[in-house]
């Protein structure tokens, strides 16, 4: 397999899969970055204390005092050169509800008339299909998850907003998101989502993990108010949406 190693100092450097995109380069990542963590539990890289992934990159982060810089560069370099296994189940699947009605899909009908389709067929092609959740960033629970139906498929706005509400589902070029806070954004807004994304009092403060996957339930503007309203009064528990939990 193809590799770039890119040398960050004397304690950290990043391994890029430079020909991989998408699921398959987001899914690489994942099986190297579980073959080094293996390597550090059972001793053989001593001094690696991070690991930060990104879509088709890993950054190894490690103490010079501790590791032998040029020996962990060699050994994550051949690991990353094996074949590694895709895993061909995904760890969790998240079933979220989503409003694509209205002033919660702002943009929905610009999408339709840009793609050629009707609004019930974007609809329909967004929320049919399984995404892989890529990597966790931008904002603390933002999920950049893809690949999104080609047809889909625009760049981001020209003009972002300043503000986007908090659960806007967007989509942008071979992506889709949901905006965790209230925050600027140039992604095309086609649905909102009630669920909270992001809680630093939960175990895991981010709802959404790598290595998962989303589908997108549609749901009326009525049942998106009384889910917002169940959510709010604790009565439902975001984690509820967990549908499927598989083995890791």
């Amino acid at each position: 397999m193809d590799i770039r190693v890119l040398t960050l100092g004397d304690s950290a450097f990043t391994i890029e899969f430079p020909k991989l995109k998408g699921a398959i380069g987001a899914r690489s990542v994942r099986a190297l970055r579980g073959c080094i963590e293996q390597e550090v539990d059972e001793g053989r890289l001593p001094g690696v204390f991070d690991i930060i992934s990104a879509s088709r990159s890993l950054t190894v982060c490690l103490n010079p005092d501790i590791a032998n810089f040029n020996h962990v560069v060699e050994h994550v370099s051949a690991l990353a050169q094996k074949p590694l296994s895709k895993e061909d189940r995904h760890k969790e699947l998240w079933v979220l509800p989503a409003c694509y009605e209205g002033e919660l899909a702002p943009d929905l009908a610009e999408v339709a008339q840009r793609s050629g389709l009707s609004v019930e067929d974007v609809i329909n092609v967004h929320s049919s299909a399984i995404y892989d959740i890529f990597l966790i960033g931008f904002l603390p629970g933002f999920a950049f998850m893809g690949e999104i139906d080609a047809r889909l498929q625009f760049p981001r706005r020209t003009s972002p907003r300043v503000r986007v509400p908090a659960g806007s589902v967007g989509i942008a070029n071979e992506q889709t998101a949901v905006y965790p806070w209230e925050s600027p954004g140039g992604w095309h807004l086609i649905a909102r989502c009630p669920v909270p994304f992001f809680d630093s009092s939960w175990a895991q403060p981010s709802l959404l993990s790598p290595g998962g996957a989303v589908k997108f339930r549609p749901i009326t503007t009525e049942e998106y108010g009384d889910l917002t309203a169940d959510l709010a009064a604790e009565r439902i528990a975001p984690q509820s949406f967990l549908t499927m939990e598989g083995e890791g």
